[in-house]
């Protein structure tokens, strides 16, 4: 007898939101502005992030290589226990770097559209 009262109230609260975003989605208004695009904070902007995306382009292999041969070392003078534990940063540092390369690189494109 509970369990029914409180999927009937689930089911209610369900109707609800579905309702609420139906009627989200019927009065949406497409707003468009002009200009923007020239205005010198949106230049600014975009400048900004294609400047912060090469640094990090550049950077994150440097630094991702450093702490490589850091942890390499660190791993070396480390007993068998805790070289386990030096592995996996060593692989969450490679996988770091990869990502923060692929994540600049792809910024960098999506900018380069908006040119």
């Amino acid at each position: 007898m509970r369990k029914s009262r409180w999927l009937r109230r689930c089911k209610a609260a369900g109707r609800t939101v579905l309702a609420a975003f139906t009627m989200f989605l019927i009065n949406v208004n497409t707003v468009y502005a002009s200009g923007i695009g020239e205005s010198k904070l949106a230049k600014g902007t975009e400048n900004l992030i294609k400047d912060a995306t090469t640094w990090l382009m550049v950077l994150s292999p440097i630094v991702g290589g450093l702490l490589i041969i850091y942890f390499c070392i660190r791993r070396a003078a480390a007993d068998e226990m805790d070289q386990k534990k030096w592995n996996n940063r060593i692989v969450v540092t490679i996988v770091s770097c990869i990502g923060a390369v692929i994540g600049s690189a792809t910024l960098n494109i999506i900018i380069g559209y908006y040119k």
